[in-house]
C-alpha cells in the first residue's frame, strides 16, 4: 500500500513537471460567487478545508449569503476485508460518508444528498507506528476525494437553477400550508355540535 502511495505521488509530480494537473488540483470554477457555510461540525478539518477551497476559487463565504450549504453529517465506519494466514496483519476498508444540505430564503431545503468514499489499508501488528501513518494517510486522501466531489457538484449549480429551486420549495410550502389548514376546518367542522343545557324551571 505505501508502494502504491509513492508510486502515485511520484506520477503527480512528473505529470507537474510536463505542464498537467491532476483533476481537482487546479482551481475550480463556480458559478455561485457566495454561499454560507455551515456544519454540524463547524470547526472539523472537511468544513475548514471545503472553506478554504471555496476561497481559494472566489466564492465569497459570509452568513448573508442568499444559500447556505450546511454539512449535515459525516461518518467514518471501518470492516476487515482481508486477513492473512499469520493473522497477524490485515486489509482494512475504511467508509466516510457525508450528507449535505443547501438551504433558500426562509430556510427552505432546496436540495440534499450523500457522498461516499472508500479506501483501503494494512495494519501490521509487527509494524504499529507504520499501520498507524499509512492509516492517517489514507483518512486524509479520502477527506481530500470527500472534498473534491462536493466541490464538483456545487461547480455544477447555478444560480438560475437554486432560483427555480426556491420557487418550487416556496409553492410546496404554500400548498402544504394550505393543505394544514383545510384538515384543521374539516376536523373542526366534523366534532359534534353540543346542544345547550336544559336547566329544569322550577315550580
Amino acid at each position: 500500500m505505501m508502494k502504491r502511495n509513492m508510486l502515485v505521488i511520484g506520477l503527480a509530480v512528473l505529470l507537474s513537471a510536463c505542464g498537467f494537473q491532476l483533476r481537482g488540483t487546479g482551481s475550480a470554477e463556480f458559478a455561485l460567487k457566495e454561499i454560507d457555510l455551515q456544519a454540524r461540525n463547524a470547526y472539523g478539518e472537511t468544513a475548514k478545508q471545503l472553506q478554504q477551497l471555496l476561497q481559494n476559487s472566489g466564492v465569497k463565504v459570509h452568513t448573508g449569503a442568499p444559500y447556505r450549504l450546511y454539512l449535515a453529517n459525516e461518518q467514518e465506519s471501518q470492516r476487515t476485508s482481508a486477513r492473512t494466514s499469520s493473522a497477524r496483519s490485515a486489509e482494512y476498508e475504511l467508509t466516510t460518508t457525508l450528507d449535505y444540505e443547501i438551504r433558500g430564503e426562509k430556510n427552505l431545503l432546496l436540495l440534499k444528498d450523500q457522498l461516499e468514499v472508500q479506501n483501503f489499508y494494512v495494519h501490521d501488528e509487527n509494524n504499529l507506528i507504520g499501520s498507524d501513518q499509512e492509516s492517517a494517510q489514507v483518512r486524509q486522501e479520502m477527506r481530500r476525494e470527500l472534498i473534491q466531489q462536493l466541490s464538483l457538484r456545487l461547480q455544477l449549480l447555478t444560480p438560475a437553477q437554486l432560483e427555480q429551486l426556491q420557487q418550487e420549495a416556496e409553492a410546496r410550502a404554500q400548498a402544504e400550508a394550505e393543505a394544514a389548514a383545510a384538515a384543521r376546518r374539516a376536523a373542526a367542522e366534523a366534532m359534534p355540535q353540543q346542544s345547550p343545557i336544559q336547566l329544569p324551571i322550577g315550580q
